[in-house]
């Protein structure tokens, strides 16, 4: 599923490696078909964006936005369980699912970060990386809204994620989510705040739809030897 490591690399800190393979993630994409209509065209702003950005520009954006805007963070159950106990729990089944596929992870990784979670849909069957995407489509709705409202070409790659997921995002879930963002962004004081005051329950009692643990029963891949990752 060589559009799951695509949009995995969309998504990852621009280098000028990634810079100089825009074409051949491109073309990746649109050789697969996985991607059709307004979801396959929306990437076409991010696509250009990446390669006509200064280098230096593009990575300055990419921390602003994913690294300091906890928002907008990529770590898919911080905006779940912030830092309780919960998320080392949920991060924890998430690595065994990998772990059970073949796919080992730096102890430096998060297995949350969606970028690296992309990269693990890429090595297993659609039916199965669809069912497990689905647990993460609701964040990844919410993340999409937040950068829609930004104007980011980033959206894009989230949209395309979310079209892919065999379910929509839970609205409940989701106006959860919506509620936890805080007004003023650029001050880390209501960040904290929000963050610390209105988290989003999630766990085995909570409504279905959220990302939660990844389903180890549906996963069954044979990885790649040799992989490199982007």
């Amino acid at each position: 599923m060589r559009t799951f490591k695509a949009l995995g690399a969309l998504l990852s800190y621009p280098e000028s490696e990634l810079v100089d393979a825009i074409d051949e993630i491109a073309g990746a994409i649109d050789e697969e078909g996985l991607l059709r209509g307004r979801e396959r065209r929306g990437l076409d702003g991010l696509l250009a964006h990446l390669r006509g950005t200064d280098l230096l520009v593009l990575q300055e954006d990419y921390v602003a936005l994913f690294d300091r805007t906890r928002s907008l963070s990529l770590n898919l159950y911080e905006h779940l369980y912030a830092e309780s106990r919960e998320r080392g729990q949920a991060m924890a089944e998430l690595a065994m699912v990998y772990r059970l596929n073949g796919f080992e992870i730096d102890a430096r990784e998060l297995p949350d970060h969606l970028p690296l979670l992309c990269e693990f849909l890429s090595l297993i069957a659609l039916k199965p990386a669809r069912a497990i995407l689905a647990d993460a489509v609701t964040v990844i709705e919410a993340l999409r809204q937040r950068l829609a409202r930004r104007n980011s070409p980033y959206a894009a790659a989230l949209a395309a994620l979310a079209s892919l997921a065999d379910q929509a995002a839970d609205t409940e879930l989701l106006a959860a989510l919506a509620k936890a963002v805080p007004v003023n962004e650029s001050s880390l004081e209501a960040i904290d705040a929000a963050w610390a005051e209105a988290p989003v329950t999630f766990g085995p009692d909570a409504e279905p739809g959220g990302c939660g643990s990844a389903r180890a029963d549906t996963a069954s891949a044979t990885p790649d030897e040799g992989r490199e990752r982007t």
